[in-house]
């Protein structure tokens, strides 16, 4: 059940669909719940506050928003060029031969690029939690890498 083999037009960029409205929306909803307490707390009791608590919960605000930002992010782009791959706050860009394979294992948290030098990456823009849209991404993404890799022959 895959979906149609139209190819990927490039530049094209992959990014997380569930993660990133679930960060929204839970994120959302716990600023509202804590403005609410707050509000509803009354003058008197918001005065108990020292100034270094008040910048406490500021700084763990600011903490989880920069949490929420890098998953934000996360995207991997395929271009002519190569791939460029962002987790979080790192940016990685690989050439098209350097990129042996794309998987995502079942029960993988986000699929994950084989790279020439023996090692690997995580691509936190590919959520396994995003079923079909995760499974029709490293499809893409196999078939980017196999029209653009380098083939070898034995002529």
């Amino acid at each position: 059940m895959s979906r149609s083999s139209s190819p990927v037009t490039l530049p094209h960029t992959w990014r997380p669909f569930g993660a990133r409205m679930m960060g929204t929306v839970a994120g959302a909803m716990v600023l509202i719940l804590f403005l609410a307490v707050w509000i509803a707390w009354g003058p008197d009791v918001r005065a108990r506050f020292t100034p270094f608590q008040k910048g406490t919960l500021v700084f763990l605000g600011l903490i989880a928003l920069g949490v929420w930002y890098a998953l934000m992010r996360s995207r991997v782009t395929a271009t002519e060029a190569g791939l460029t791959v962002v987790n979080g706050y790192r940016t990685r860009s690989y050439e098209w031969s350097q990129v042996l394979a794309v998987n995502l294992r079942r029960g993988a948290p986000w699929a994950g690029f084989d790279l020439a030098d023996g090692t690997s990456i995580s691509l936190i823009a590919i959520q396994g939690s995003d079923g079909q849209r995760a499974i029709n991404a490293v499809r893409e993404l196999r078939r980017l890498v196999e029209e653009n890799s380098p083939v070898e022959r034995d002529d």
